[in-house]
């Protein structure tokens, strides 16, 4: 493998792990592995720390596909517990309101998931990466302000009910990009009279990468041990 011509690498971020986090630490394991100071290292689609799943890393002249990675569908199954929602629209922020959630039935979900297959307009969390101002989202909003995001178009492919209570679903979702889980789960709620907020979420493919495909970060050490330096070496020279 030639990090420094660009290798794309598949991996399962843990929970808890930021995208930065696992970026860094790749880097990290690199650039000691190659005895170089500087390694360009990228990924394509950032997952928030509480979610799980496929991120494509790219290194060296690759990181140039990062882009074309961003515009391939994705695929979640993310868990919603209805009755109450929070802030950041996921477990992040404390329990704000809750709500009824008796009238709830598996024929209702499933009549109002329909409702948001194709394109649909999208406001953005205001704990998200989107900028106001110059600043972050998440900035303002952990800092008390209040943030007003503009809607987004975007599509959603499909969704599919897993499981059904009436206090949480299980759904899977295929959409385009900037499309925000979080908010779909906050709109979801609305939809039933019940709110709703994210409990759980794991990005299961990118285009034709699937997380059966991808690497654990358990598996990090042994990855680093079998890189031959000595591939730089001769990279060098020419």
């Amino acid at each position: 493998m030639n990090f420094i011509e660009g290798e794309i690498l598949y991996f399962d971020k843990p929970l808890d792990w930021t995208s930065f986090a696992l970026v860094k630490k790749i880097r990290n394991g690199l650039t000691r592995k190659l005895n170089v100071k500087k390694l360009k290292v990228g990924h394509a689609g950032t997952l928030d720390p509480l979610a799980t799943g496929v991120m494509i890393i790219c290194t060296g002249k690759k990181t140039k596909l990062i882009e074309s990675f961003q515009y391939q569908d994705k695929e979640y199954v993310a868990a919603i517990r209805l009755g109450a929602t929070t802030p950041s629209f996921d477990l992040e922020t404390e329990i704000d309101q809750t709500f009824e959630t008796s009238h709830i039935t598996k024929e209702l979900v499933e009549e109002t998931l329909k409702k948001f297959v194709g394109a649909i307009e999208q406001i953005p969390p205001s704990f998200s990466a989107c900028k106001v101002n110059g600043k972050r989202a998440y900035d303002l909003a952990r800092e008390g302000k209040e943030v007003e995001l503009q809607s987004k178009l975007l599509v959603i492919d499909e969704i599919e009910l897993l499981a059904f209570d009436p206090q949480e679903i299980s759904i899977r979702v295929v959409c385009s990009k900037g499309t925000y889980i979080r908010a779909l789960a906050r709109d979801i709620g609305q939809a039933l009279n019940s709110g709703g907020h994210l409990v759980a979420l794991q990005r299961t493919r990118i285009g034709e990468i699937r997380v059966e495909d991808c690497m654990k970060t358990d598996e990090l050490d042994s990855f680093f041990e079998k890189i031959d330096p000595t591939v730089l070496e001769t990279v060098e020279t020419h």
